[in-house]
C-alpha cells in the first residue's frame, strides 16, 4: 500500500525547519571566515623556508583581499538553496554528465566537497540522523542527494563559492582543516535548533526501522536480453543506494550482523576506523555482485585459467616491461603534468591491447575492472610523479593476481591490495623534490621489479615483497640519527615508567600489612620506585648500584620501625651515614638535589629519630629479609604495564639521557576520557601513514614513524625535523576529537574501487565493450 502524500502543514513545517537551518548557517558565517582568518595569520608567523614564508604570505594577503566576496556569495548561495527549484536544477545539471564533459573545476570542486563532507559528517551524524529521520516523517521520503540539510551540499556551495570569489583552490587545501572544524560546528549546532524547532512541533524520529533502511527498488532485470548494460547498472545502483544509506541510517547491531548487501546500512556511534571497514566491505561486496552476474559469469571461488592468447600476451608484456615504460619514465623524472597523462594513456592503451586477447566475458570484465583502478590510482595528485611509474607498472601483475585469484575482489585485506595501499600511504606526504633519489623511491622500484620478475605473480609473492617492505618501513623511518636517538629514548622511557609503575605496585603489596609511617610509604612509592626503574634501564636490573638501591629500600623500612633495645639502636647509628648517602645518591639520579634533595631528607631523618626513640611500631626481622629478597629479583615478578600517569615530558628526556629536546614535542596524557575503541584503534595505526595533526592550535603534516615495544609511546615525525612523542591516550583522544586525521582514511586500492564502480555506473557498456 502505498504511504500517504504529505499535508499542506506538514510540508510547510519542512520548509521552516530548512529556513531556520540556512538562517542559522548564514549567522555563522562571520565566525567561519574569523577562523580561516586567524589560521592564516598564524600561520604566516611561522617560520619555514623563504619559499614557504613568501607562499603563506601571498596567502593571507589574497583571502584579505576576497574573503568578503566569499562570505557574501555564500550567504547568497545558502539563500538561494532554499528556492523550490534549486535541488530539481542541480539534478538536472548533475545528470547531463550523460552527454557531455563535465568541467577539471566542476570535478576538483565535487572532490573537494565530498572530502570535507566526509570529515564533518562523523562529527554530525547524530544530530542529522534525527534530522533527515523527521523530515523524512513529514514528506514521506528520504532527503535528496542535494538538499540543503546534508552537509555534502552545503560543503559543495562553500567550495564553489571559494573559487567564484576569486580564492584559487591550493588555499582552499591549505585551510580546509580549521574550515571544516568551525563548519562542523556550526552544523552541529543549526541540527540542534532544527531538532529542537521538530521537537516544539511534535515531530518526532521515524521509530519503524523499516524506514531507517534504504533499499533498492525494482528487482532483476526482466529476460536474457537485457544484457550487460542492465545488470551492471542495476548492481551499480546497488551500490550507490547502500552508500547513501551509510550517511545517515542507523541499525541495531543485528542488523550489522547481516553483512553489505541491499538494504544493509551502517550504524551510528562507531569509531571512524570501524565505519572505514564496514565502507570497505561494501564497496567490495557490489563489486563481487557486479563480477559474478550472468552476463558476466565469473567464478569468485574457482577461477578458470587465462585464455591462450591473454596469458601469452600478459607474459610477453612481463617480458618486455622494461622497454614498455621506459619512454614514460624518462618524462616522469621532469615533473611534468604531461607526463603523467602519457603514463595514464600508456595504461589504457595497454588494457585495450589486453581485452582484445581475451576470449571470455569474465576476463573482459576483469581487465576493464582493474585498469579503471590503476587509472584512479594514477590521477591521484598526492604522489609524487617519479612514483606514480611504478605504481603504473603494477598494473599487469595485478591483473595476473586478479584473473587467477578472485580473493583480490573479496578481500580488501589481499596482500596485492595491502602493498599498494601501505606504499600509496607512505609518499603522499612528500613532493617530486624530497622523494627523487630517496631510500623510498628506491625501495618502492626494487619491490615493483622483484614482482615483475616472477613468472607466475601471485599472492606469495606479495605478501613476501609485502612484508620486505614492512621491514624497510621500520628501519627507514627511524634511521635519521635524530629520529633514531629519540627512539632509543622513548623506548627507554617506557621501559622505565613501565618499571616505576610496577615497582610501586609491588612495593604496596609488600608494605600492606606492616606498620609502616605514612612519611616512608610516600617516599617509597613516589620516588624510590623511580630511583630503582631509572637505574634499571641506565645500567640494568642486577647491576650493583640497582641491587644496592633494592636494599637500601628495605634498610630504610627496617631503619624506620621501633628500635626498642640498645644494640638496635647501636646498629642504626651505625648504619645511619651510609643509608643517608645511598639516599642522597638515588636522589641524585633523579636530579633532587640542593634544597629540594635536603627537604626529602629532612623528612626521612625526622621518621628515623622517632623510631630511634621507639615511638615508632616495630617490624619483625623476617619480615624486612622477605621483602628484601622479593626485590633483589623483581623483575621476575612483574609483568606490562598501561602508562595511564606517566609524568611525561621534554624536561624529563632531557634529565634521563642527556640531550636536547627542544625539536620534541611531548603529549602525554592528562586524563581526558576516551573510549576503549579509540585506544585499540591507537594500537593499530600503521607506520608510514601521513597525518594531519592540530596541536596547540598549529597544523602539521606529519608521519607515522615509530611505537614502543608496549605500545604505549607513539613517534610522528614533521618534514621540518620536529617530532611528536605521543602517550598511548593522549593519541587515541587526539585520534576521537578529530585533532588527529589520517590523509588517506580508506586507502588506494579502495577508493581506486569505489572510482571504478562509479565510472561504470555511468558506462556500463565499457565493462564488455
Amino acid at each position: 500500500m502505498a504511504a500517504p502524500s504529505p499535508s499542506v502543514p506538514q510540508r510547510r513545517l519542512a520548509r521552516q525547519a530548512r529556513q531556520k537551518f540556512v538562517e542559522g548557517l548564514c549567522a555563522g558565517l562571520p565566525e567561519v571566515d574569523k577562523t580561516v582568518l586567524d589560521f592564516l595569520t598564524q600561520l604566516m608567523s611561522q617560520t619555514g623556508t623563504q619559499r614557504e614564508m613568501q607562499s603563506r604570505r601571498d596567502t593571507w594577503q589574497l583571502y584579505q583581499q576576497h574573503h568578503s566576496d566569499w562570505v557574501a556569495h555564500l550567504d547568497s548561495a545558502l539563500r538561494e538553496a532554499l528556492a523550490p527549484h534549486t535541488s530539481t536544477t542541480r539534478e538536472t545539471r548533475a545528470t547531463s554528465g550523460h552527454f557531455e564533459l563535465l568541467s577539471d573545476d566542476v570535478v576538483e570542486n565535487k572532490i573537494a566537497a565530498s572530502r570535507m563532507a566526509l570529515t564533518i559528517t562523523e562529527q554530525v551524524s547524530h544530530q542529522l540522523d534525527t534530522v533527515r529521520q523527521r523530515t523524512q516523517s513529514l514528506e514521506g521520503q528520504d532527503l535528496d542527494s542535494n538538499d540543503i540539510l546534508r552537509p555534502e551540499a552545503v560543503c559543495l556551495i562553500v567550495v564553489e563559492q571559494w573559487c567564484k570569489a576569486g580564492l584559487p583552490r591550493t588555499d582552499l587545501l591549505t585551510v580546509v582543516d580549521p574550515l571544516q572544524r568551525e563548519l562542523a560546528n556550526l552544523l552541529q549546532e543549526q541540527y540542534q535548533a532544527v531538532n529542537v524547532f521538530y521537537g516544539e512541533q511534535g515531530v518526532t524520529p521515524q521509530t519503524d526501522l523499516r524506514a531507517r533502511v534504504r533499499r533498492t527498488e525494482g528487482g532483476a532485470v526482466a529476460g536474457n536480453d537485457a544484457g550487460a548494460t542492465g545488470l551492471a547498472s542495476q548492481a551499480l545502483t546497488q551500490s550507490r543506494e547502500a552508500m547513501a544509506a551509510a550517511r545517515g541510517a542507523a541499525l541495531p547491531r543485528q542488523a550489522q550482523q547481516q553483512g553489505m548487501g541491499t538494504g544493509t546500512v551502517f550504524a551510528t556511534g562507531m569509531t571512524p576506523l570501524s565505519r572505514a571497514r564496514l565502507r570497505a566491505q561494501g564497496v567490495m561486496g557490489q563489486l563481487r555482485r557486479l563480477l559474478t552476474q550472468p552476463a558476466t559469469g565469473f567464478d569468485l571461488v574457482n577461477a578458470p585459467p587465462a585464455s591462450a592468447a591473454l596469458a601469452h600476451a600478459l607474459t610477453a608484456h612481463r617480458v618486455q616491461a622494461d622497454t614498455y615504460y621506459s619512454g614514460v619514465a624518462t618524462l616522469i623524472e621532469d615533473y611534468s603534468p604531461a607526463a603523467v597523462v602519457q603514463l595514464a594513456g600508456a595504461v589504457r592503451e595497454r588494457s585495450t591491447e589486453l581485452k582484445k586477447k581475451a576470449s571470455t566475458a569474465g576476463e573482459k570484465a576483469i581487465i576493464e575492472v582493474v585498469a579503471l583502478m590503476f587509472q584512479s590510482i594514477l590521477a591521484e595528485d598526492r604522489i609524487p610523479p617519479a612514483v606514480r611509474v611504478w605504481f603504473a607498472r603494477l598494473q599487469v601483475p595485478v591483473l595476473r593476481v586478479a584473473l587467477a585469484e578472485p580473493e583480490f575482489f573479496s578481500n580488501i585485506a589481499h596482500p596485492a591490495r595491502q602493498l599498494i595501499d601501505r606504499m600509496g600511504a607512505c609518499v603522499m606526504g612528500f613532493d617530486a623534490t624530497t622523494i627523487n633519489g630517496s631510500a623510498l623511491e628506491a625501495e618502492i622500484r626494487r619491490v615493483v621489479q622483484v614482482i615483475e620478475q616472477y613468472p607466475e605473480t601471485g599472492r606469495r609473492v606479495f605478501q613476501l615483497v609485502y612484508d620486505e617492505f614492512e621491514k624497510f618501513l621500520s628501519k627507514f623511518l627511524t634511521q635519521k640519527q635524530a629520529t633514531s636517538r629519540l627512539v632509543s629514548v622513548a623506548q627507554q622511557v617506557e621501559q622505565k615508567e613501565t618499571l616505576a609503575i610496577q615497582y610501586t605496585i609491588e612495593l604496596r603489596t609488600m608494605l600492606r600489612d606492616m606498620p609502616v609511617r605514612e612519611e616512608i610509604r610516600e617516599f617509597l612509592f613516589k620516588t624510590w620506585a623511580e630511583v630503582l626503574a631509572l637505574s634499571a634501564v641506565r645500567e640494568g636490573a642486577q647491576h650493583a648500584d640497582t641491587v644496592t638501591f633494592k636494599r637500601t629500600a628495605a634498610d630504610l623500612v627496617w631503619a624506620a620501625s621501633a628500635k626498642p633495645n640498645r644494640s638496635d639502636r647501636a646498629q642504626v647509628i651505625q648504619s645511619l651515614p651510609g643509608l643517608l648517602q645511598r639516599l642522597r645518591q638515588g636522589l641524585a639520579l633523579l636530579g633532587i638535589d640542593g634544597a629540594a634533595q635536603d627537604a626529602q631528607v629532612k623528612v626521612l631523618t625526622d621518621t628515623l629519630a622517632d623510631a630511634f626513640l621507639s615511638k615508632t611500631a616495630s617490624i619483625p626481622q623476617a619480615h624486612i629479609d622477605a621483602m628484601a629478597k622479593r626485590l633483589a629479583n623483581l623483575e621476575d615478578f612483574i609483568g606490562d604495564a598501561t602508562l595511564g600517569d606517566m609524568p611525561l615530558n621534554a624536561d624529563n628526556i632531557e634529565m634521563m639521557l642527556g640531550i636536547d629536546a627542544s625539536s620534541i614535542h611531548v603529549i602525554a596524557d592528562n586524563g581526558a576520557p576516551v573510549d576503549d575503541a579509540m585506544v585499540a584503534w591507537a594500537q593499530e595505526l600503521q607506520r608510514g601513514t601521513w597525518f594531519t595533526l592540530d596541536h596547540n592550535g598549529a597544523s602539521a603534516q606529519v608521519q607515522y614513524a615509530w611505537q614502543s615495544q608496549r605500545k604505549q609511546l607513539h613517534l610522528f615525525a614533521a618534514t621540518d625535523g620536529s617530532s611528536y612523542l605521543i602517550q598511548l591516550r593522549r593519541l587515541a583522544a587526539y585520534l576521537q576529537s578529530g585533532l588527529l586525521v589520517a590523509q588517506d582514511e580508506e586507502g588506494l586500492t579502495l577508493r581506486a574501487t569505489r572510482d571504478a564502480l562509479a565510472k561504470l555506473d555511468a558506462n556500463p557498456e565499457r565493462l564488455l565493450g
